[in-house]
C-alpha cells in the first residue's frame, strides 16, 4: 500500500449540498428555505414566539417578590473546617477570620458576598477561634462544645416590635 492509493471507505464521506445553483438542482431559488421573510435569513432564533399569538411567558402572571436587599453569605461547614485542620491548610489553635478562609481556600470570595456563614454540617474536634459574619445556633453550639469560640460580626436581623 502507497500513501497515493489510500482510500476513505465507500460512502465515509458526503458531497455538500450544493444551494442556490438552479431550478434543475432541486434545491435552486429558495434553498430549501421556503419562502420570503425573517425565517428565510440565517441565524435567526425566536424563542418563545407564538406566531403573533401572545406569548406564555407573558399570559402568566409574575409570582412573588425579590428582595432587593437580600444578602448572600459564603457557607462554611464544621466538616469542611476539621478537613483544612487534617490536611494542614488551618492550625488548630489560631485565630481565624474570613480573610484567612478565604486565603486557605475554603470559602469563595466575591463583591456580591456579606460575608461567611459557618453552618453545623459535619463535626470538630479540634479548638478554633473563629470570627465571621454569620453563624447557625448549633454551629456555635459544636465550636464551643470542641473548646473554641466564636465571634459574630453582622448584626442579627431585626425582629419585629410587639405591639402594646
Amino acid at each position: 500500500m502507497k500513501l497515493n492509493e489510500i482510500r476513505d471507505n465507500p460512502g465515509a464521506r458526503y458531497k455538500a449540498k450544493r444551494l442556490g445553483r438552479g431550478i434543475g438542482s432541486g434545491k435552486g431559488k429558495t434553498s430549501g428555505k421556503g419562502v420570503k421573510g425573517q425565517k428565510a435569513r440565517e441565524g435567526v432564533a425566536l424563542n418563545g414566539f407564538e406566531g403573533g399569538q401572545l406569548p406564555i411567558y407573558r399570559r402568566l402572571p409574575k409570582r412573588g417578590f425579590v428582595n432587593p436587599f437580600r444578602k448572600e453569605y459564603a457557607p462554611l461547614n464544621l466538616g469542611t473546617l476539621e478537613k483544612a485542620i487534617e490536611s494542614g491548610k488551618l492550625e488548630a489553635g489560631a485565630a481565624l477570620d474570613e480573610a484567612a478562609l478565604q486565603a486557605a481556600g475554603l470559602v469563595r470570595s466575591s463583591a456580591k458576598l456579606a460575608g461567611v456563614r459557618l453552618l453545623a454540617k459535619g463535626s470538630l474536634s479540634k479548638p478554633l477561634t473563629l470570627t465571621v459574619s454569620g453563624a447557625s445556633a448549633a454551629a456555635i453550639a459544636a465550636v464551643q462544645a470542641a473548646g473554641g469560640s466564636v465571634t459574630v460580626t453582622a448584626a442579627p436581623a431585626a425582629e419585629p416590635a410587639a405591639e402594646a
